[in-house]
C-alpha cells in the first residue's frame, strides 16, 4: 500500500533505529537525559532561540505555548484553517480558559492587513488580544508558506500592539526548504516556536517548543502538570536528530513529486486542482463529480491511499518513504480513474 494520507505514516529507517539504540540516555524529569538536553540546545540555537523543551506531540507544544502567553479570559488571533484551531479538540478553551478568534486569510496565511482590525480594543468588557498564532507551512491550507516579509510585517504589528506571536511550524522543515529562509530568522519574528520531527523528518515521535529561558523553564512545570514529563527520551531525541540530519535534505523531493503528481490531476477530466497552489508536499484537489470518499475508495482497492479534506476534496501528502517509483504507480492508478465510476 502506498500511503500518502499523510507524511506522519513514515516508519523509523534502519540508520534511525540504530540511533536510538545507541543512544545515551537518562531520566529527563530530572533533566539528566544528555541527548535530550543537547539536541534541545542544538534546535534552539538553531532557531535563534534561548531554550527547547522536547514534548510528546505539537499539539502539546502549542498549547504550552498559548498557555503560558496568555492569561484566562485573552483571546488568539487565528487563521481559520489554523491547526490549533481545527485539530487541537478545543485544548485551548479547556486547557487556558482563551478564546480563539479565527479569521479568513490566504490558504491558511494571515496578513497584516487581515490582523489589524481584529485586535481588540482597551474597553473592559473586552477579550484582550495577547497572540497571534500563524502556521507555516499551512496543513489545511494546501502547504502555503509565508515570506520573510510576510513575517516581519506581522512581528511588527505585534510588537506595536504589544501582541506575542506564536508559530505553529510543525511543518516549518517543509517552509524553509520552499522558501529558503534559513531556520534562525524564525526566532527574530516570534516569540515561542513548535516544530515537528514526525511530520517530514520521520522520526517515531516529537517536538519541541522554543523560547526563551525564563518561558521554557515554565513549560517544564506545565508538561509536567499535563502528563508529558517523560523519563529515558534521549531515544525519541536521537530519533529525531537522525531525521533532521539525514531527511531534511530529501524534502526537495517530496515537493518535486507533489508538483508532478499536481500536473496530473490538472490533466485529469474527473478532478479540478489549481497547480498554483501547490507550494510544498501537499496536494489539495477535488472530485468533479460524486463525493471524495468514493473516489478515496477506488484508489485503496488499488493500493494507493489519501485522505478526505471535505466532502469533494482529498489530501495527498507526500514524504521520504514515497519515491519515484511509487509516484509512477500513483500516477497509474488516478490515470485509471473514470468520471463514471463515482
Amino acid at each position: 500500500m502506498i500511503d500518502l494520507r499523510s507524511d506522519t505514516v513514515s516508519r523509523p529507517t534502519a540508520g534511525m533505529l540504530k540511533a536510538m539504540n545507541e543512544a545515551v540516555v537518562g531520566d529527563d524529569v530530572f533533566a539528566e537525559d544528555p541527548t535530550v538536553n543537547q539536541f534541545q540546545l542544538e534546535m534552539a540555537e538553531l532557531f535563534g532561540m534561548e531554550a527547547g523543551l522536547f514534548v510528546p506531540s505539537g499539539t502539546m507544544s502549542n498549547q504550552l505555548c498559548l498557555h503560558l502567553l496568555t492569561d484566562p479570559g485573552d483571546e488568539v488571533i487565528i487563521d481559520e484553517l489554523g491547526h490549533v484551531f481545527n485539530y487541537e479538540t478545543g485544548a485551548a478553551a479547556h486547557l487556558s480558559s482563551i478564546q480563539l478568534r479565527p479569521i479568513k486569510g490566504v490558504n491558511g496565511k494571515l496578513s497584516k492587513e487581515l490582523i489589524e482590525p481584529a485586535i481588540r480594543t482597551q474597553n473592559e468588557w473586552d477579550p484582550l488580544t495577547r497572540v497571534i498564532a500563524i502556521e507555516n507551512s499551512t496543513n489545511k491550507g494546501g502547504g502555503a508558506f509565508y515570506t520573510k516579509e510576510e513575517l516581519i510585517e506581522i512581528s511588527n504589528l505585534a510588537s506595536q500592539h504589544d501582541i506575542a506571536v506564536h508559530l505553529d511550524g510543525a511543518r516549518i522543515w517543509n517552509a524553509m526548504v520552499a522558501s529558503g529562509i534559513e531556520a534562525e530568522f524564525f526566532g527574530s519574528v516570534a516569540d515561542t516556536i513548535s516544530i515537528c520531527f514526525s511530520k517530514g523528518l520521520g522520526a517515531p515521535i516529537g517536538s519541541m517548543l522554543l523560547s526563551d529561558e525564563k518561558t521554557v523553564l515554565a513549560a517544564r512545570r506545565i508538561r509536567k502538570m499535563w502528563g508529558g514529563g517523560m523519563r529515558q527520551t534521549g531515544l525519541l531525541a536521537a530519533a529525531a536528530k537522525y531525521g533532521y540530519e539525514n531527511h531534511f535534505e530529501l524534502i526537495s523531493e517530496d515537493h518535486r513529486r507533489a508538483k508532478e503528481f499536481a500536473q496530473v490531476i490538472v490533466e485529469h477530466p474527473g478532478f479540478t486542482i489549481n497547480s498554483d497552489s501547490v507550494h510544498t508536499n501537499i496536494v489539495l484537489f477535488d472530485v468533479n463529480e460524486g463525493s471524495a470518499t468514493r473516489a478515496l475508495d477506488h484508489f485503496s482497492e488499488q493500493g494507493v491511499q489519501m485522505i478526505p479534506f471535505g466532502p469533494k476534496t482529498i489530501r495527498a501528502t507526500f514524504h521520504f518513504q514515497v519515491d519515484d517509483e511509487d509516484l509512477k504507480k500513483v500516477i497509474e492508478v488516478v490515470n485509471r480513474f473514470k468520471i463514471r465510476e463515482m
